[in-house]
């Protein structure tokens, strides 16, 4: 039921997002295993690595660990993409922190070859 509601709230979520001009984000379908992971480590470490901590730890009061996070683990690469091409507001239903996990990581030039270089990196911090 929540993998459900996380589905439906995505595609929302994708269909209302446009960009400044009014363009409607392009659906990225990301094959499984694509992405370098050692890239991946390093975009990590220069982004995401603020919330998530260094191998995705987690920081208290700021980010989940991805080390154990069910929710990463049980997304498909393409679904993981577009949760990172959006992020989550502080009062989504569906957020465990109350935090936002902003768009991209909060750095608007990461490309979608980035996020998938990092979603690599992601595959390999599970136990």
């Amino acid at each position: 039921m929540r993998r459900a509601i996380f589905a439906l709230t995505m595609t929302l979520a994708v269909a209302a997002c446009s960009d400044a001009v009014g363009n409607s984000p392009t659906t990225v379908t990301v094959p499984s295993g694509a992405g370098e992971r050692v890239r991946g480590q390093a975009v990590f470490d220069s982004t995401c690595i603020t919330c998530h901590g260094p191998g995705g730890v987690g920081v208290e009061g700021l980010g989940k660990p991805l080390t154990t996070s069910t929710f990463a683990a049980g997304l498909t690469d393409t679904e993981l993409l577009a949760f990172l091409d959006v992020g989550r507001a502080a009062d989504d239903p569906l957020s465990t922190t109350g935090k936002v996990m902003p768009a991209r990581g909060g750095n608007p030039a990461l490309s979608d070859a980035d996020l998938i270089d990092v979603i690599a990196y992601i595959r390999t911090l599970a136990g």
